[in-house]
């Protein structure tokens, strides 16, 4: 994740309040906790896109009128942006303890995605109706090819991550410096190595993802089987959301 990543899974964490088991399980049950991990991800998406569209449409009609609307404050964008950055923070840890209630969990996630609807707004205002939809396409076709993969693939990819991650942080740290260059090229390599980055993002969760699915302690457990599609759901979230965020770069560099 761009914003927060917590590479710790329920269950496996050192310290944390889950233990690991080593025993197998059926691949059907497996299955639906992955289902479920799917149907909360793109309920996420869901929330986020009507919230994108709707605010998108406020503030092109306050734009358009010269009337005064509260998507356009700064207090309303920085609140969101904050707000979204410490839930990501309480979610993140909260999913792999007890404390944090599959319920409350379930709630956050869907506030979580209105946030993030909210901060992606702007995006819908600057960029092209066509540009946004060859972006979210071309998303769309490279999420479902590497979760597939991710998902399928009978090598490990566990030693991905740490490369990843590395790649993430030296993103965010150029992106930075972009910010004070204003560098086209640079931006332009920039969003090149974010679309990679995530794209490899995208099979290296799902595995790790189905791995936990595969734990008999979740298995066994109907609160637990909850809290790991939400957290499943909220890593593949951001992974899409990020590639779609850098694929929109890409695409809309002449808007």
């Amino acid at each position: 994740m761009a914003l927060f990543r917590n590479d710790s899974p329920i269950g496996m964490q050192p310290g944390g309040d889950y233990a690991i088991a080593s025993n197998p399980v059926s691949t059907i049950t497996m299955n639906s906790v992955m289902r479920l991990v799917y149907v909360w991800m793109f309920l996420g998406l869901a929330v986020s896109a009507f919230v994108a569209f709707f605010v998108s449409n406020q503030i092109e009609t306050a734009l358009a009128t010269g009337a005064n609307s509260i998507w356009l404050s700064p207090i309303v964008l920085f609140g969101s942006v904050i707000a979204t950055f410490v839930l990501a923070i309480v979610l993140g840890i909260g999913l792999t303890r007890k404390w944090l209630s599959p319920t409350l969990a379930a709630g956050l996630f869907m506030l979580y995605a209105a946030l993030m609807g909210v901060m992606l707004s702007s995006v819908l205002v600057v960029y092209a109706d066509a540009t946004i939809f060859k972006a979210f396409g071309s998303t769309a076709i490279l999420f479902g090819i590497m979760s597939v993969y991710g998902y399928t693939t009978k090598s490990d990819l566990t030693s991905m991550g740490k490369y990843l991650m590395m790649g993430l942080i030296g993103l965010i740290v150029a992106s930075l410096v972009n910010l004070f260059l204003g560098s086209s090229g640079l931006d332009y390599i920039i969003s090149i190595i974010g679309v990679l980055i995530f794209v490899g993002m995208t099979a290296y969760d799902t595995q790790k993802i189905k791995r936990m699915a595969e734990n008999p302690a979740i298995q066994n457990d109907s609160n637990m089987v909850l809290k790991v599609s939400i957290y499943g759901a909220l890593e593949l979230y951001l992974d899409f959301i990020n590639l779609f965020l850098f694929l929109l770069r890409l695409f809309g560099r002449n808007d």
